[in-house]
C-alpha cells in the first residue's frame, strides 16, 4: 500500500481540534463517478512538501476539494487514483481526530465519536481492475489502523461501512458500500475477512481476485451454476450483459448448485 499524507488543515473539522479514542474503522465510498484523489485532496500553501504532493495527486482545477472551510464533512483518509493512474491511500486527518463522516444514528449516537473513517473514491462501478486495486488498498489501510490501535477486525462493530453504521443506529442512512462491493460478489464480511488475512500475514499482494466480465468469460465448470443464478434473477450484473463475477462467487454458486439450491 502506498500511503501519503495531506492533512486537511483548512477544513472546519480539523480546526475543531477534537480527538477520539479509536474503537473501529468505518469504510465509506464517495457516491460519485470520479476515482481521482485530486477531486477531494489538495495541499494548501502551508502543507509540507506541497509541490511534490500536488504533482503526485494532480491539480483540482475546479477547487471543489475538501481542504477548505465551509464544508460539513471530513474523513481521516481517501483511497483512489493518483495522477499517474496508480491507486494509493492518503491520510487527511490525524487518526485520533474526531471526523465528520457518519452523522447521527437512530440511537442518538454517532460513529464520529468512535471510528476512524476513510472514503473509497468510486468510479463507474464496472471496472474490475480498479475495484481490485481500491479494495486491496482499503483492506491494507484498515489492517494498518487495526494493528496501530490494537483493534480486532473480526470483533462485532469494529470494521463497518456507512450502511452498517446506519443499521447499528450510529450513522445516517447512506447505502455505501453496498452499492459497490456486491457488484463484484463481495460484502463487508469478505472485507473483514481480508483484513484479518492481511494482519495474519496470510494474504499476499500478488494474490489478486479473478473476475469474469461476461458469462462467456466464466469457465465452463462454473457456467451452469452462474446461468441458473442469472435466470432466477439472483445475478443482475451491471447491465449490457456485464456480470463482473468474482471467482469466489462462482465457486459458491457451483457448490449451491451441486446441493440443488439453484434448481
Amino acid at each position: 500500500m502506498k500511503l501519503l499524507q495531506c492533512i486537511l488543515t483548512e477544513n472546519d473539522c480539523y480546526k475543531t481540534n477534537r480527538t477520539i479514542r479509536p474503537k473501529g474503522v468505518m469504510v465509506h465510498s464517495t457516491g460519485a463517478n470520479n476515482p481521482n484523489l485530486r477531486r477531494y485532496v489538495q495541499p494548501v500553501a502551508s502543507t509540507p512538501g506541497r509541490d511534490e504532493l500536488l504533482a503526485t495527486l494532480g491539480v483540482n482545477s475546479n477547487a471543489n476539494h475538501w481542504n477548505r472551510p465551509g464544508l460539513d464533512v471530513c474523513v481521516h483518509g481517501f483511497v483512489g487514483r493518483l495522477a499517474d493512474g496508480t491507486t494509493a491511500a492518503v491520510q487527511t486527518l490525524p487518526w485520533d481526530h474526531r471526523g465528520w463522516h457518519a452523522g447521527t444514528g437512530a440511537s442518538g449516537k454517532s460513529a464520529n465519536n468512535t471510528h476512524i473513517s476513510f472514503e473509497m473514491c468510486e468510479d463507474g462501478l464496472t471496472d474490475p481492475a480498479y475495484f481490485r486495486q481500491a479494495y486491496r488498498t482499503a483492506a491494507e489501510l484498515t489492517a494498518m489502523l487495526c494493528a496501530q490501535y490494537g483493534l480486532d477486525p473480526a470483533e462485532d462493530g469494529v470494521v463497518i461501512c456507512h450502511q452498517d453504521g446506519y443499521r447499528r443506529g450510529v450513522a445516517s442512512n447512506h447505502g455505501d458500500i453496498y452499492n459497490w462491493f456486491p457488484r463484484f460478489g463481495l460484502d463487508m464480511n469478505d472485507f473483514r475477512a481480508e483484513v484479518v488475512r492481511i494482519m495474519s500475514g496470510e494474504s499476499e499482494e500478488e494474490d489478486e481476485m479473478v473476475y469474469y466480465k461476461n458469462l462467456t468469460d466464466v469457465p465452463e465448470y462454473y457456467r451452469d451454476a452462474v446461468e441458473k443464478a442469472v435466470d432466477k434473477g439472483a445475478l443482475n450484473g451491471t447491465g449490457a450483459g456485464e456480470l463482473n463475477l468474482s471467482e469466489d462467487l462462482c465457486r459458491t454458486l457451483t457448490v449451491l448448485d451441486r446441493l440443488g439450491k439453484l434448481d
